[in-house]
């Protein structure tokens, strides 16, 4: 069992039981675990402390998050829908693919593919010249329905599993060094509305949140939250397209395609990192 393994049961647990306060003896025992090396494993996994962690779950937490993000979204000039924008602290950008693109089907496109452990379980992650073109976590190493998925969006691509450039990919999606001089590129697929949400995402600060509401608003659809919560769940590209900062408006985290318990984990080390960023700087 991975470190993620035991760090999503034990949040799972903390979830649970968020009215009642669990201690750090009740959740080391629910893992079978001592209180020291619990507390140790948890601390050294998402940078802060499961007391910390339980009072990141309180609706009042998310409702203040919510609060201070709503600037920032409501601002149309924040959203940055043009293509060359700089978008997610200049980490990553995003290109979508044309129309004429599309139709080509992915015809003379070389595209890598390959599986690798993350902070947060196994990941799927495929890329092409120009960019990520998907990124989905997986519970096994089974990984036929994202391959499948992955050949009928690119029937016409030429697809072949590279573990070392995945591998080599995935840790710098995840390293908490970003480097801003070589920015992640993304290449997606999808409708005008689909990409505007997915940009309108990637201009969440890490360590805070939105309402689909808020999302609406931003791409100036303010009636459309619904849509934007059916665009976020298509997002092909989980994390660097942050779906998971966006929460409903009472400040539950609401659903999540790669589960729920992950939802939470990925807020946690979120945190930790935007912490530890701000003690050094």
């Amino acid at each position: 069992m991975t470190d993620y393994d035991r760090i999503a049961q034990a949040i799972a647990f903390i979830s649970s039981r968020v009215k009642e306060q669990p201690g750090l003896a009740e959740v080391a025992a629910h893992l079978h675990m001592s209180p020291f090396h619990f507390q140790r494993m948890f601390s050294r996994w998402a940078g802060v402390t499961p007391k910390r962690y339980l009072q990141i779950l309180t609706l009042a937490h998310a409702k203040r998050l919510l609060g201070e993000s709503r600037s920032v979204l409501e601002v149309a000039d924040t959203v940055g829908l043009s293509s060359g924008s700089r978008l997610y602290d200049h980490f990553v950008q995003l290109e979508a693919v044309t129309p004429g693109e599309f139709k080509l089907r992915g015809a003379g496109l070389a595209i890598e593919y390959g599986v690798h452990e993350t902070p947060f379980g196994l990941a799927f992650l495929a890329a092409t010249p120009r960019g990520i073109c998907k990124l989905v976590f997986v519970d096994n190493r089974d990984i036929q329905v994202p391959l499948t998925e992955l050949s009928e969006q690119w029937p016409c691509a030429m697809i072949q599993e590279n573990q070392q450039l995945v591998g080599d990919l995935l840790a710098g999606v995840f390293s908490s060094q970003k480097p801003v001089d070589r920015p992640l590129s993304l290449y997606v697929s999808g409708t005008n509305f689909q990409i505007n949400v997915w940009k309108a995402l990637m201009q969440i600060p890490s360590g805070k949140v939105a309402s689909y509401s808020h999302i609406a608003t931003a791409i100036g659809h303010p009636t459309a939250a619904r849509a934007v919560g059916m665009a976020a769940g298509a997002n092909p590209v989980a994390f660097l397209i942050p779906c998971h900062r966006v929460i409903q408006q009472s400040g539950k985290l609401g659903g999540y395609h790669w589960g729920i318990n992950r939802k939470h984990a990925i807020h946690a080390w979120e945190t930790a990192q935007m912490q530890e960023n701000a003690v050094e700087s």
